[in-house]
């Protein structure tokens, strides 16, 4: 299965780093427009920089998500640079991994309401090209009970059960909406990076409940993020993908 995004315009919500990352040049290697966004200044710079070597238009701008008011300015300043929007992913989080007001805080104003915004904001364009597409980064967390993180998980969960009402409510302006669940994702500078190096026993009891024995990689999500976001899922609306390599199977 090949993709070609060829006129396209995508824009990667949280798209600098880790997954966000590999999404953004995953759709630009297949021809679209890409635009991202994230906090950070050094590594917003050096993923655009990454991106323009694929030779297409590519807009990055710094963007505190958690920002009511940054958020759909973005949107229209990434629509305005890229012609238009066919394109739209979820994929930034506050990472609230505690249970206490910080925590909920952080996971409700960027993971929820970060993509009820950029949602919102996009859908008019989305709906203009007449075959629009959402993807919402959730996680496995979402779908089960977490001591270690149980603000985050419930954000997740908020994210996918938003997802299927999205579908819903999009579907009459030819927008589908899906989501992926992926499980543990290693990759430089990430947090499952960090346990490892420091020898955190977490990162030893994660990597054996995965029955491929190891933890799954950015790319492995961002393709089937372009699938969900292609013609080639055209009838696919509505669904949360788990994208874990069996995680879920070793509880």
């Amino acid at each position: 299965m090949s993709f070609n995004f060829t006129g396209r315009r995508v824009v990667v919500a949280g798209g600098s780093r880790g997954i966000g990352r590999s999404i953004a040049l995953g759709f630009a290697a297949a021809g679209a427009d890409v635009s991202i966004c994230a906090r950070g200044a050094e590594a917003l710079a050096a993923t655009r920089d990454e991106l323009a070597r694929h030779g297409r238009r590519v807009h990055a701008a710094p963007c505190d998500l958690a920002d009511a008011q940054a958020v759909p300015r973005y949107i229209a300043e990434a629509a305005e640079a890229l012609g238009g929007l066919d394109v739209l992913v979820n994929n930034a989080s506050g990472f609230g991994l505690g249970d206490d007001e910080a925590a909920w805080a952080a996971g409700l104003a960027v993971d929820v309401m970060a993509t009820v915004r950029a949602s919102q904001a996009a859908l008019p364009l989305l709906a203009a090209g007449g075959a629009g597409a959402i993807v919402n980064i959730a996680s496995i967390s979402g779908l089960r009970a977490s001591t270690r993180g149980p603000a985050y998980g419930a954000v997740k969960a908020a994210m996918m059960h938003y997802t299927t009402s999205q579908a819903a409510m999009f579907a009459g302006h030819g927008v589908r909406v899906n989501a992926i669940a992926p499980g543990s994702i290693e990759f430089p500078g990430g947090s499952w990076e960090k346990r490892r190096l420091e020898g955190d026993p977490i990162y030893g009891h994660v990597l054996k409940s995965i029955p491929f024995g190891r933890l799954g990689t950015p790319e492995e999500i961002a393709e089937v993020a372009l699938f969900l976001a292609s013609p080639h899922a055209r009838w696919v609306t509505g669904q949360v993908i788990a994208v874990d390599g069996g995680q879920l199977l070793g509880r």
